[in-house]
């Protein structure tokens, strides 16, 4: 028999400011609701975009991470799983929902595309920032080297 699979790939905006806490352990936890587009036909006939909003739950260093650098109408990819739970509310009935626990989150533009200020370059994921700034690995150019100048000729020309 094969196994289950549970996995979500969302890529959407920030509909508010992340929200971060603390578990009793000390942990950190981030909340944060995104907004995806879905595009369809109206029953005019004609394009349009219909929202879909989703809570986002991050957990650890990561959760830091996006509280820090993240901001509302900030562009965001969630690489996760769907959790459904169910409790009971204060006024007696049952309540349940679905939320997604993000296990990679990235940051998809930079600070002065969204509506925000915080954040950080295009691609950048959370879960691979460094942990002080300046943090970031060498990077050896010594297989860059100058191309070999182009010989001069008619015979050279694509055209």
């Amino acid at each position: 028999m094969a196994a289950d699979l549970n996995r979500v790939t969302l890529v959407g905006r920030l509909t508010r400011d992340p929200e971060v806490r603390h578990l009793a352990s000390g942990d950190p936890v981030c909340s944060m609701r995104i907004a995806v587009n879905s595009r369809g036909r109206g029953d005019d006939g004609q394009w349009t975009d219909k929202p879909n909003f989703f809570d986002v739950t991050v957990f650890g260093r990561q959760a830091e991470t996006v509280s820090n650098y993240l901001s509302k109408g900030r562009r965001v990819g969630i690489d996760g799983r769907l959790q459904w739970r169910e409790w009971e509310a204060k006024e007696g009935g049952k309540r349940q929902s679905v939320e997604v626990v993000a296990n990679d989150v990235f940051f998809l533009d930079n600070r002065t595309d969204g509506e925000g200020g915080g954040g950080s370059g295009g691609g950048w994921s959370a879960q691979a920032a460094p942990a002080t700034p300046g943090g970031d690995l060498p990077v050896d150019t010594s297989d860059l080297s100058s191309p070999a100048p182009a010989p001069a000729g008619d015979d050279d020309i694509p055209f």
